[in-house]
């Protein structure tokens, strides 16, 4: 599999340090609310992403971390009246059933930001010790940018027209400050009245951790100081994972993460989402419109993920039909296959080989949905094991995509004497015996059915 590399600008093959297990870190959320379907975006394309690898059988490690004390976690916890922790926990829950929803798998580990607390404490008094940060007057320890020669490598600043002279001098001690602005980020927060009972002891007083410190120590523990892929939305390359990569090669050496994966920003109906514009859509909002949350993943890989997707409602609507023809050629395929041997046919000389392969070069999702509908409109017309093959490599797509078909529902309140009179005519239709297509047609509309042809079967519709 090749996947294009933020670092080096070029698609490079991926394949384990260790020769055995793909070991990856995803950026998770900031669970402070109800994760958007702009942040859901990302988090699909890493879950088809571990899919791929996991269809071609390698074994994966993927660790996900929830962001649970910030900024806007202090914030809100304080203005709801409750702990941070149950704060936090029940937005964590919240994160968790969307996830579920969606058909994302759960990351293997899943660590949290609070419940590392002495590690992030540890790397800082690394850093201090190795000369790459320092204390100010009120107890907060800030990162040196000037002492790392290589920040700005992973956002290319050096094209930005920014030199580091002339804002060695800045501080940035919010958790998110300015694109584009080169400062001494903030490792350690001294402790202040607004941020409450939300405050732990540290050599330099009581406070807390800054945000970028927490992915590094928490990549430290799981995955050490070299692993094979880093990823997240494209907002989190600078300053973000910048900072990142100078914290943990500064404190650890090595060379952190060996490829760089990232989203780009969802578009919702044209332009940027935002809550004045009543567009920012959460799972739960899209479901009270009657959307499944299947259907909004299926738009969510539609489109490439290093390119602007248009999120519309009517992309929903879209999105239901696709998911409806392929439950129904799945069904026609599955009829073909009967009870004979899937077991011969590798994927790759399959219908669907070309799907897989656009999943194997950039994780190309929308080439990989178009093959799966071609790759099933050949494999309609096989019968026996060539089918039954054809129908497990189909299945392999859709679990690599991560796609789950709605189930038929009609057998189960169409008489069974009203699906064999459709099937018969279907099959004239197919035969171009247009005359007993006619008449079985008429009986059917004589029954109180009308029968709707579409270009992978049909659907009945009581009168």
């Amino acid at each position: 599999m090749k996947l294009y590399d933020t670092l080096t600008r070029n698609n490079r093959e991926l394949s384990p340090i260790d020769g055995e297990t793909f070991r990856f870190y995803c950026c998770g959320p900031t669970v402070y609310g109800p994760a958007h379907i702009g942040n859901f975006r990302t988090f699909v394309m890493q879950d088809v992403f571990r899919r791929v690898l996991e269809t071609a059988n390698m074994k994966t490690l993927h660790v996900r971390n929830i962001t649970d004390v910030d900024d806007k976690t202090i914030r809100d916890a304080q203005t709801s009246g409750k702990s941070l922790k149950e704060f936090t926990a029940g937005w964590t829950e919240k994160f968790h059933a969307d996830c579920t929803a969606l058909g994302c798998l759960p990351p293997h580990i899943e660590p949290s930001a609070l419940a590392h607390i002495p590690q992030q404490i540890k790397m800082i008094e690394q850093l201090i010790e190795k000369g790459h940060a320092y204390a100010s007057d009120d107890g907060s320890v800030y990162f040196s940018v000037s002492s790392f020669p290589d920040y700005g490598k992973l956002s290319h600043l050096d094209t930005r027209e920014l030199k580091l002279g002339t804002t060695q001098n800045q501080r940035a001690d919010a958790d998110e400050y300015e694109k584009d602005s080169i400062a001494d980020f903030v490792l350690w927060k001294t402790r202040k009245a607004e941020d409450g009972d939300n405050f732990w002891s540290s050599p330099w007083g009581d406070g807390r951790p800054g945000w970028h410190l927490e992915c590094s120590a928490m990549i430290k523990e799981y995955l050490g100081n070299d692993f094979d892929l880093h990823g997240g939305g494209e907002d989190l390359v600078f300053p973000h994972h910048e900072n990142e990569i100078a914290q943990s090669q500064c404190s650890c050496g090595g060379g952190f993460a060996a490829h760089w994966f990232h989203s780009t920003h969802l578009m919702v109906d044209g332009g940027k989402m935002s809550k004045s514009l009543g567009n920012l859509y959460t799972i739960e909002d899209l479901k009270d419109k009657g959307h499944t949350a299947m259907e909004v993943r299926y738009v969510l890989i539609s489109g490439h993920y290093r390119k602007q997707l248009n999120f519309t409602l009517e992309s929903l609507h879209a999105a239901k039909e696709a998911l409806a023809k392929l439950a129904k050629g799945r069904e026609t395929l599955s009829i073909a296959a009967g009870d004979s041997s899937n077991s011969k046919l590798n994927i790759l000389n399959s219908t669907f080989a070309a799907a897989i392969n656009s999943l194997h070069n950039d994780l190309n999702t929308p080439a990989a949905l178009g093959h799966l509908f071609s790759g099933l409109k050949t494999a309609q017309k096989l019968e026996g094991n060539e089918a039954a093959a054809n129908l497990a490599a189909f299945d392999t797509i859709l679990d690599a995509l991560g796609l789950k078909l709605p189930t038929e529902e009609k057998t189960s309140h169409i008489p069974a004497e009203i699906i064999d009179l459709a099937d018969r005519r279907w099959q004239a239709k197919q035969d171009k015996d247009w005359a007993t297509s006619d008449q079985l047609r008429d009986e059917l509309t004589a029954l109180g059915w009308t029968i709707k042809d579409n270009q992978d079967g049909y659907d009945l519709v009581a009168n």
